[in-house]
């Protein structure tokens, strides 16, 4: 989180839009933080898009879009693998942005998929804000094991591998159980 993916996906698909190229965009509806219907970043940029409740949507709203855009892939199912290679292989461009481990490190939802079928991979860091050196984690800041727990700077921070510590919200030190039900 906070390593500018999202920013980072809007700059691409406005380059499209400035070479008049039909581009969407769509995000899973789960994604409710900043707004409904639009994908937003951190720092307040903003683009219209579709939200949609799982990967195989996509295909029923992109219409004759050259360019599609899909912000929080990680929150997708894996179809979604199946779902973006269907749009290349059909000749559009398909740009992603989605982080690639959850709180505790594990690799998360369809991203490794995505990353090893795609063309080109550029991972973009965020800054640790313990240290300032790169941070390629999120460290949770709240005590809820559910592995999606929307929420933004009063839920997570970037970390650098040093300062990273996926048990430091439980009191005891002690890793909690993996609760996937929202607990």
């Amino acid at each position: 989180m906070f390593s500018g993916k999202t920013e980072e996906l809007i700059r691409r698909l406005n380059r499209a839009r400035y070479a008049t190229q039909r581009v969407i965009v769509v995000k899973p509806e789960v994604d409710t933080r900043y707004a409904a219907a639009d994908v937003v970043t951190h720092s307040a940029l903003r683009m219209d898009c579709v939200p949609v409740d799982r990967a195989s949507q996509i295909l029923e709203v992109v219409g004759d879009a050259q360019v599609v855009g899909i912000d929080e892939a990680q929150f997708f199912d894996v179809p979604l693998v199946e779902v973006a290679n269907t749009l290349a292989d059909e000749g559009r461009r398909v740009v992603v942005a989605g982080l690639d481990q959850d709180y505790r490190g594990v690799p998360f939802g369809p991203i490794p998929q995505l990353m090893a079928v795609a063309e080109y991979v550029s991972k973009v860091h965020a800054v640790c804000l313990v240290c300032g050196a790169p941070a390629n984690r999120t460290q949770r800041l709240v005590p809820r094991t559910a592995r999606v727990v929307l929420g933004a700077q009063e839920t997570y921070e970037a970390r650098c591998r040093m300062h990273w510590d996926p048990t430091s919200f439980d009191a005891q030190q002690q890793r909690l159980p993996l609760d996937d039900s929202g607990g």
